[in-house]
């Protein structure tokens, strides 16, 4: 028993190690693997084949053609996409994660960020709310891990029922578990754009708590670091990632335009 559990042990280690040998061990294994969601449409979904595709998806797909390495795509979700980069399971994680100061204490951000985006809800068209005082004593349906939860139930003075994933909250405010699903507001623009949502519901209110998102790197992974910012830098002066936002529907956000102007203005 004590062996097995050493190996155990040992084989957590070295994946920790893999995750945080950086760009050379990368192009050695010849493979890149990144943390993304599969359930967070356009920045990363299953197409009708299975695959997972999206905005975070394609930028991943740019960093292993960078390196000249093929590319795997884990799927993760808010409350296990940070384990999977501290036990080696990802090299990357690309995957709509909020810039926090505790999430810097455990991750290596990757500065500066990529995006930046801000929370909203997702309401049936007949929900007579019509600001964020209105939600006062109601129920929201929420997603595990998301660094907002408190701040909306503390300041707006909603209750919370929360869920791990995106689609669970979803159903369950199709079942009418609660008057709307708090999330971030891009999300939110990717579902109003199917047939089954953009009849019934809407996203009457003002985005708030707007907060930038980050990719990560395992702590101590200092020449994938550099690498990242680097090609961070780069879309934001290509303009890469208002690109995409175009390409899957969605109105490019003020922090994608103003990087990409200012970015392409000190060329």
């Amino acid at each position: 028993m004590r062996g097995a559990v050493f190996s155990v042990a040992l084989a957590g280690l070295m994946n920790a190690a893999m995750a945080a040998d950086g760009v050379d061990a990368i192009k050695k294994r010849g493979t890149l693997v990144v943390g993304v969601k599969a359930d967070y449409k356009p920045f990363g979904f299953r197409s009708p084949e299975g695959a997972i595709v999206g905005i975070e998806p394609d930028l991943a797909a740019d960093i292993a053609k960078r390196l000249n390495v093929k590319l795997e795509l884990v799927p993760v979700v808010a409350s296990n996409r940070i384990e999977f980069l501290q036990q080696g399971k990802i090299d990357v994680l690309i995957a709509t994660m909020s810039d926090t100061p505790e999430r810097r204490k455990v991750v290596q951000a990757i500065d500066p960020p990529y995006y930046s985006d801000f929370v909203n809800v997702l309401m049936p068209k007949s929900t007579q709310v019509h600001d964020w005082p209105d939600l006062k004593g109601k129920t929201l349906c929420a997603t595990s891990g998301s660094w907002y939860n408190k701040d909306v139930a503390r300041t707006y003075g909603a209750e919370l029922s929360a869920f791990d994933g995106s689609e669970k909250p979803l159903l369950a405010l199709k079942q009418g578990n609660c008057v709307g699903y708090v999330y971030d507001q891009t999300f939110i623009q990717g579902r109003l754009l199917e047939a089954d949502w953009n009849g019934a519901y809407a996203m009457p209110l003002k985005g708030v708590l707007p907060t930038r998102w980050i990719m990560a790197v395992a702590p101590g992974n200092e020449t994938m670091k550099a690498f990242l910012e680097g090609a961070t830098r780069d879309w934001m002066k290509t303009g890469l990632i208002v690109d995409e936002e175009k390409k899957f529907g969605i109105t490019p956000t003020e922090y994608a335009r103003t990087m990409h102007e200012q970015a392409a203005a000190a060329k």
